[in-house]
């Protein structure tokens, strides 16, 4: 199982790019960059809070780091143009000398689309969009020229160059809808990508086999990613605050030899990336130790 880090678009953005450089030093497999614009409130609404522009900070990372995968977990098509995705994240590719991979979804955050006048399409038609985006991107990262007319977006003999450094970007698809994402990811993803228990990511795991064989597509060709909140920590004291709180986003709670047992379940249904978020650690200097503690004591048993 590889780990990958996924900072806090909060933090300053100096501290963003030195976590990604501790992560490269250390041995990370990828760091990923949520693309939001502001905090999501769950409704139209707008609350202060930085967010700095994932766009901006994979150029800063793909630059400063050596080996270490990058990405974004993961841009909207809602929000970008598929033609404009693909010859940034070629250039990106580049700056980081092969380490690229685009992460795109459908779309969701209701108070960013509201806030920038943003058309949130109805769930249908945002599937539709992500469908073509992918059939898009996917030409136009591969073959010398594009042309597509679809419904959404249409291209006459349309260039992007340069290509990618190794001849092939992988793109993720993000999200566990069963009958539209999962089948989209089917048909282009490189890897896929969704919130989920062990239980849960087992169930869409196998959905999504039964994707691939509809299509005729290797199940196997596909990686597998998840994230989980991280709560991990030698203070019991500290610990006893989050054991018991009610179910909510995917969750690793407890002291390095727990979170093992934890970790463990996620292989065991099949995951083969497991993306940490620094979201819950706190400040810098608590984010850097927990990081380690991780790395150390329970990325460790399954490397």
């Amino acid at each position: 199982m590889r780990f990958s880090l996924w900072p806090n678009a909060v933090f300053p953005a100096r501290e963003i790019v030195s976590e990604a450089r501790d992560a490269d030093a250390a041995g990370w497999h990828g760091v990923w960059i949520a693309d939001h614009y502001m905090p999501n409130t769950g409704d139209r609404s707008v609350v202060p809070g930085v967010t700095h522009e994932a766009w901006a900070l994979l150029p800063a990372i793909a630059a400063t780091t050596e080996r270490v995968r990058i990405g974004s977990l993961v841009a909207p098509t809602s929000v970008h143009h598929p033609a404009v995705l693909a010859n940034r994240v070629a250039t990106i590719d580049h700056l980081s000398q092969g380490r690229m991979t685009l992460g795109i979804g459908a779309g969701w955050q209701v108070n960013e689309h509201a806030a920038y006048g943003i058309e949130l399409s109805a769930p249908g038609e945002r599937l539709e969009r992500l469908e073509e985006a992918c059939a898009v991107i996917s030409s136009l990262l591969r073959e010398p020229r594009t042309t597509f007319a679809g419904k959404h977006y249409q291209l006459d003999d349309a260039p992007c160059d340069p290509k990618p450094v190794n001849g092939h970007l992988p793109l993720l698809v993000g999200g566990g809808g069963e009958q539209r994402t999962l089948r989209i990811a089917a048909r282009y993803a490189d890897e896929w990508n969704a919130w989920a228990t062990p239980d849960v990511f087992k169930h869409k795991s196998g959905v999504l086999d039964g994707h691939c064989d509809k299509v005729g597509r290797d199940p196997g060709a596909i990686r597998r990613s998840t994230q989980a909140l991280v709560f991990l920590s030698r203070d019991e004291s500290w610990l006893a605050r989050f054991r018991d709180q009610p179910p909510g986003m995917p969750r690793l709670v407890g002291t390095p030899s727990e979170v093992v047992d934890q970790v463990g379940a996620y292989q065991a249904v099949g995951v083969d990336e497991l993306i940490v978020p620094d979201w819950t650690m706190g400040p810098a200097e608590r984010t850097h130790e927990t990081l380690e503690l991780f790395w150390t004591e329970v990325a460790s048993q399954f490397r």
